[in-house]
């Protein structure tokens, strides 16, 4: 199954940061938080990646092109330009990289990436946020529902800067992106979708996700609500960046298994950054 990655925004509240690189390529620890995305569905079994590019689309596709170099010792020959990887602890994944416009909204992102999708549920998520939640579980839930759409519902630890959802059940009965004044249930922003969002979504630059399907397929009922109530955190400005850091620095970074996935400890980092 394929896991689409939204790589394409200009991530402004982060200028500093952004101005070289697009916001996935920022890096918590030494790897950049992409990596760190990918890692998750990696733990889970799932390596066949659709990143969607945008801004600066380049340095994604030059790291992953030298991704074998970049992280493993290696020889050259600088006569025949041969390079000779040398041992190296690679991830198994397939990465299509995908330029769906400099300018282009998250839905037209989307939709230009329609002819990758071969399976009728594929996974979705943005560049930008990290969780411990157990994506094969997200999975059957979406199996069992039936829904076009699975969203993830999430509990921010800080004022939510994310769309505001609210549920009967387990289906999504309204949803807003990023309204002024949000409630505690928030998009965390692991989706699984069924093709059949394809058609709610156009080529057009202006075709955005969440306002042309998410809101119009909660009028139907077509979206089912995943709550995750354990960790999840969006790095949107550079506090944020810190806080993911000195999560990871501490050697117990929840969304990576060799973390604790489970571990309580983030709460106090968090809570002491506030």
């Amino acid at each position: 199954m394929k896991v689409v990655i939204l790589c394409g925004g200009r991530g402004t509240r982060m200028a500093r940061e952004t101005e070289y690189r697009p916001k996935p390529m920022v890096e918590i620890g030494n790897k950049p938080i992409l990596w760190h995305i990918m890692s998750i569905y990696n733990e889970y079994g799932f390596k066949d990646f659709i990143l969607c590019l945008g801004y600066k689309g380049e340095v994604i596709k030059n790291y992953f092109v030298n991704y074998a170099v970049l992280n493993s010792d290696c020889t050259i020959n600088t006569k025949n330009t041969k390079v000779t990887v040398h041992g190296g602890k690679l991830p198994d994944w397939n990465v299509t990289m995908a330029d769906t416009g400099m300018e282009a909204m998250t839905g037209a992102r989307i939709k230009r990436i329609e002819h990758f999708i071969d399976d009728d549920n594929f996974m979705m998520t943005y560049g930008d946020a990290v969780s411990n939640i157990d994506i094969k579980k997200l999975l059957e839930f979406h199996r069992k529902n039936g829904k076009i759409i699975t969203m993830t519902g999430v509990f921010p630890m800080y004022k939510s800067r994310f769309g505001e959802l609210s549920a009967d059940g387990n289906t999504v009965v309204n949803f807003t992106e990023k309204p002024v004044n949000c409630a505690a249930l928030a998009s965390g922003g692991f989706f699984v979708l069924n093709k059949k969002v394809f058609k709610y979504l156009s080529d057009n630059d202006n075709c955005v996700f969440e306002k042309d399907a998410l809101e119009g397929l909660v009028r139907k009922k077509e979206i089912a609500l995943y709550r995750h109530d354990d960790f999840w955190y969006c790095m949107d400005t550079p506090r944020d960046l810190a806080v993911l850091n000195n999560l990871f620095e501490s050697g117990k970074a929840p969304w990576l298994a060799s973390g604790g996935r489970k571990n309580n400890d983030w709460k106090k980092i968090i809570h002491e950054a506030s």
